[in-house]
């Protein structure tokens, strides 16, 4: 721990807060409603995002980026949740998290130039193409081939539940490029104006509307060989290290969800008067939000832990895992509750609960499902 404290916020993170926070409240929150009834939202938050240096915090300087340390990230996932949106914050969490950090770390040069610079400005939009219909978690058998032919990787397959799937104008993609079983699979950038690449259809969800998922499909699609991401057939180990920057966001944006979905379901009950008393001050309603609260206080904490495990690089897989396993299934609980507390109103579109309680559903199921971050951890414990 460093002598600043733990969690180690400095002032620099302070004003970088305010920074996030006032763009969140002017240019997403206004439009958290119409952009989830709309099922989309404008590419344009891209570039404006880029303007700002947010899409490349940990990115090094040598690409666009900003080279600060993970609570940076941890400040950005706090405040990006107040858009209210959480369709918007999945769509720039695959940008900053997930589809380019392994092209920083493993890409060529040529790569960092052709697609990590311009995602760091925004004018270009990733997407992580790793699950496929049939396989979901289980990553190892992955269908999707990539054949070398001369000095290119002819591409045949599809994936699906593709977050930024229809917009994105490139694919961190994962392919077999050898034998069968996590041994024989490979990272490649596929971009998507490549011949024989389609957006089958946008899938329609319970939550996360504004956010574009898709199932996308490969046909005889041609890729440079020089887009392959690393060495040839490691693709699973670079997967697995990716999977833990995608399952700490996670663990973050479902703690804040969760303290945002509390606080307002506290203003509201304070508000609401049955039976001639605020729902709030109802011994069954205090108890209950006590143990949340209680609860969230202690995800919150076992998140931060795993983000300084994961900011100074030191192995994190049990404490990741855990975070997201927590965090994840209180953040589903807090909003479910909260609903509840608002009664008939929180079966309504009138207030943002109804929303928070769809969006947090995917939680327990994305980058990695509640099960198998238990499987995870009991291999970790030697059980």
């Amino acid at each position: 721990m460093s002598e600043r404290g733990f969690p180690p916020f400095t002032e620099e993170h302070a004003i970088f807060r305010k920074t996030v926070r006032d763009f969140v409240q002017k240019e997403l929150a206004p439009h958290a409603r119409e952009w989830d009834r709309a099922g989309d939202f404008p590419s344009a938050i891209f570039p404006k995002l880029g303007a700002l240096g947010l899409l490349g915090l940990r990115h090094p300087d040598s690409v666009g980026g900003a080279g600060v340390d993970y609570w940076y990230t941890v400040v950005f996932a706090e405040e990006l949740v107040h858009s209210r949106c959480a369709g918007v914050n999945m769509a720039i969490a695959v940008q900053t998290d997930m589809a380019t950090p392994v092209l920083s770390e493993l890409g060529s040069d040529e790569i960092k130039r052709e697609f990590v610079m311009p995602a760091i400005r925004g004018e270009r939009i990733g997407a992580l193409g790793i699950t496929e219909p049939g396989c979901g978690s289980d990553v190892a058998a992955l269908r999707t081939t990539a054949r070398l032919d001369g000095d290119d990787y002819v591409v045949n397959g599809a994936k699906t539940f593709i977050t930024n799937g229809a917009r994105a104008s490139f694919i961190t993609l994962a392919a077999r490029t050898g034998g069968e079983g996590h041994t024989g699979i490979s990272l490649l950038v596929l971009p998507t104006d490549t011949k024989g690449f389609s957006v089958t259809r946008k899938l329609a969800k319970v939550g996360n509307h504004a956010s574009d998922t898709a199932e996308l499909a490969f046909e005889d699609c041609r890729v440079p060989r020089r887009y392959l991401l690393g060495v040839e057939n490691h693709g699973f180990r670079y997967i697995m290290q990716n999977f833990q920057g995608e399952r700490l966001i996670a663990a973050l944006f479902a703690v804040a969800a969760a303290k945002l979905a509390l606080d307002d379901a506290v203003a509201y009950g304070r508000d609401r008067v049955a039976f001639g008393r605020p729902v709030v001050k109802f011994q069954v309603w205090r108890h209950e939000l006590t143990d949340l609260y209680t609860q969230l206080e202690a995800a919150r904490w076992l998140t931060y832990r795993a983000c300084d495990l994961f900011d100074r690089k030191l192995d994190a897989l049990r404490e990741i895992s855990m975070a997201k396993l927590y965090a994840c299934e209180l953040a589903c609980r807090v909003t479910d509750r909260c609903l509840q507390l608002h009664g008939g109103y929180g079966y309504t579109d009138e207030f943002d609960i109804s929303r928070a309680w769809r969006d947090a559903r995917l939680l327990t199921i994305g980058g990695g499902t509640s099960e198998v971050m238990k499987e995870i951890i009991s291999k970790t414990l030697g059980l």
